[in-house]
């Protein structure tokens, strides 16, 4: 599958997240999606925030942020049941709750190896 196709298919797939999040109860709005490479680095470069290998890099995660009764919730335990329904949406989604220092607001497309 090529860059753009993945791409194309992530979008499409995580517009449905903040739906998914108003059913579980919560208000939603938009973090982090992409991050530029003038400011960031490019992939494998380490600049300014982030890891080096983010999925942002390349139009393949977002972040979202959580509120509930009107207080941000900034906590991966938040996301969970949301990342769980995530990762069931696609072969290729995860959900940063999973990750060894969970970013429970992180969904993306995992990329390496595909393309």
């Amino acid at each position: 599958m090529t860059l753009r196709k993945l791409q194309s298919e992530f979008a499409i797939l995580s517009s449905g997240i903040p739906a998914k999040a108003r059913e579980l109860g919560y208000e939603v709005t938009n973090g982090d999606a992409y991050r530029d490479p003038r400011v960031f680095g490019n992939l494998g470069e380490s600049k300014g925030y982030g890891h080096p290998k983010s999925a942002h890099k390349l139009r393949l995660a977002r972040d979202f942020n959580l509120f509930k009764d009107g207080k941000y919730r900034d906590d991966t335990e938040s996301h969970r049941a949301l990342g769980e329904w995530w990762k069931q949406q696609h072969p290729l989604a995860r959900w940063g709750g999973d990750f060894r220092r969970p970013d429970g607001n992180h969904y993306s497309f995992e990329y390496e190896g595909v393309m």
